[in-house]
């Protein structure tokens, strides 16, 4: 089952905290190294976050420190908690595997973070 349904953004004040859901198929979770990416207006995708099926983690220098990535291997879910938000956080967010599977991308999660 090829799925990807992300959630949980929204508009923050700088400082602000949000928390993004991310649900996905069997397909692209089990087994694999699940990750967060965003992509803010005029710029390329980039990797935010990644946890591996043993939950190790790491993160990308511009959010270490003020971002947590975990998952839940029961629900096939993957989470972003994002605290001390600033407005460069602004972007769309994206789940997929790390490797991305395939070409297929989900909605995304808009997390907008005003100054």
């Amino acid at each position: 089952q090829v799925q990807l349904v992300e959630s949980g953004g929204g508009l923050v004040q700088t400082g602000g905290s949000l928390r993004l859901s991310c649900v996905a198929g069997i397909s692209i979770f089990k087994g694999n190294i699940m990750a967060w990416y965003r992509q803010a207006p005029g710029k390329q995708r980039e990797l935010v976050a990644a946890i591996t099926n043993d939950k190790r983690t790491n993160y990308a220098d511009s959010v270490k420190g003020r971002f947590t990535i975990s998952r839940d291997n029961t629900k096939n879910a993957v989470y972003l908690q994002m605290d001390s938000l600033k407005p460069e956080d602004t972007a769309v967010y994206y789940c997929n595997s790390k490797p991305p599977y395939g070409v297929y991308w989900g909605q995304g999660a808009q997390v907008t973070v005003s100054s």
